[in-house]
């Protein structure tokens, strides 16, 4: 597999149980070339999306500047709030007729929908609508590519940062940037919980159930552990390292206490001083400054690195977009165009500058965007900082859900931490024998 993934903004998961792994076959998915010649496109598609970020606004600009350019005119389906709502509603529309032109999918989405047929390769419907995957950046767009085969276009991308009040950092007597590594924020903490800054915790996590295995990857990778090996489906969750990272993780809340779990957004914790740091997507940084306002700096920086790894301990996050494979062959073509359009070297500016999302092509101009918040620019330096996540994350279906389940039992309930990991360990094989192998 040639894969790398993406991660995602802030977006509850708790109850979904998502699409089948399985295509209406039943059999191995492979790609064969399409013809688009002699196709002229459609003059009307839609566009299934969560808005993520908050990008209506500049997604419906984006699609009313593109009729007016191409005079294909792109009708957008709230299709829910989060990237799981989406999934499920597409779910329902496979059995059905009325599917979407173009469908967002995140990094535990994208893959499934291959896997169901659901989606179609890019190669030939690109080269047919004139885009040029080139002006990507490759570490964006190889997130997308399976056997040889492109499957999206990056869209809505993120790298989790690490906030920070700087007045309570101030406060506390602590440097204006970010930690290093997580043993000198456990420092930090300590002295940041005896400044008395009016802070509840020195550091929130975000909520168990949004995104678990996303946000502490870092944590894992930083002590040489992970969910799995790195590109590959050997399940790692309870190998010693990852079992040292997790108990990090776990006395951070229940017994040195500096830490909370959020019940909702940690970064909307942050921005109502209720803790001093926190990690949250990219996705979140405009949202984020608007909220604190003028009550205080909003500091960010890269992820802290751990005892055995202190680089590339980043994972990628957030969507890309894809064309359905039941739409006809002028509708993929229109598609292929929008899609192209919506991601192109100035409308990713303009969904950056609105969300705090990442320029995805390496020929777009940011100076005007870093100028305008040059806390964004903090995402793209970390952009070289990066690592694929692990497989059993975005490649195991309900993976996600699995680690998010199992981790809640451990700093939430108190449950025991090896036997929960060797327990998570045995869900994720069974699944990924059962659903995956068969079919990659």
């Amino acid at each position: 597999m040639t894969m790398a993934a993406l991660g995602v903004g802030a977006l509850g998961l708790a109850a979904c149980s998502g699409p089948s792994s399985v295509n209406s076959q039943g059999s191995s998915t492979g790609a064969s070339a399409i013809d688009f010649s002699g196709v002229k496109p459609a003059s009307e598609i839609t566009f299934w999306t969560n808005n993520p970020g908050g990008s209506g606004d500049v997604t419906s600009k984006i699609c009313t500047d593109f009729k007016a350019k191409e005079g294909i005119a792109v009708r957008i389906v709230p299709a829910g709030s989060s990237y799981e709502e989406v999934a499920q509603k597409f779910q329902t529309a496979l059995t059905g007729q009325d599917t979407p032109d173009v469908i967002i999918g995140s990094d535990v989405w994208w893959f499934r929908y291959y896997m169901q047929d659901a989606i179609i390769p890019l190669d030939d419907v690109l080269k047919a609508a004139k885009v040029d995957v080139t002006a990507y950046r490759k570490g964006l767009i190889d997130d997308y590519r399976y056997k040889d085969h492109l499957y999206a276009l990056p869209f809505a991308r993120s790298t989790p940062l690490f906030y920070y009040n700087k007045s309570h950092f101030k406060a506390a007597g602590l440097p204006d940037r970010a930690p290093r590594t997580w043993d000198e924020w456990r420092t930090w903490a300590g002295k940041l919980q005896n400044a008395k800054t009016g802070a509840q915790y020195a550091y929130q996590f975000p909520s168990v159930t949004d995104y678990a295995g996303w946000t502490l990857q870092n944590i894992l990778w930083g002590y040489g552990g992970g969910w799995s090996k790195k590109d590959s489906f050997d399940i790692t969750c309870d190998s010693d390292n990852s079992i040292q990272a997790l108990t990090f993780v776990r006395d951070a809340v229940l017994t040195d206490k500096w830490a909370g779990v959020s019940s909702n957004e940690s970064t909307d914790d942050m921005a109502a001083g209720a803790c001093s740091a926190t990690i949250g997507s990219t996705g979140s940084l405009v949202g984020v400054q608007k909220a604190v306002g003028n009550k205080f700096e909003v500091g960010v920086g890269f992820l802290p690195g751990g005892p055995v790894t202190t680089h590339s301990v980043c994972p990628t996050g957030g969507a890309g977009v894809a064309i359905c494979s039941r739409s006809s062959k002028d509708k993929q073509l229109a598609a292929a165009k929008f899609i192209g359009f919506l991601t192109n070297a100035e409308n990713t500016i303009d969904l950056s500058a609105a969300t705090g999302y990442m320029p995805v092509c390496t020929t777009s101009d940011t100076s005007k965007l870093l100028k305008e918040n040059p806390l964004i620019g903090q995402a793209i330096k970390q952009l070289d900082a990066t690592r694929p996540q692990d497989y059993a994350r975005v490649f195991v279906p309900g993976g996600d859900q699995e680690i998010a389940k199992a981790v809640a039992s451990v700093i939430q309930q108190g449950g025991e931490l090896k036997p929960t990991m060797s327990k998570l360990r045995a869900t994720l094989e069974g699944i990924y024998t059962s659903q995956v192998k068969p079919h990659v």
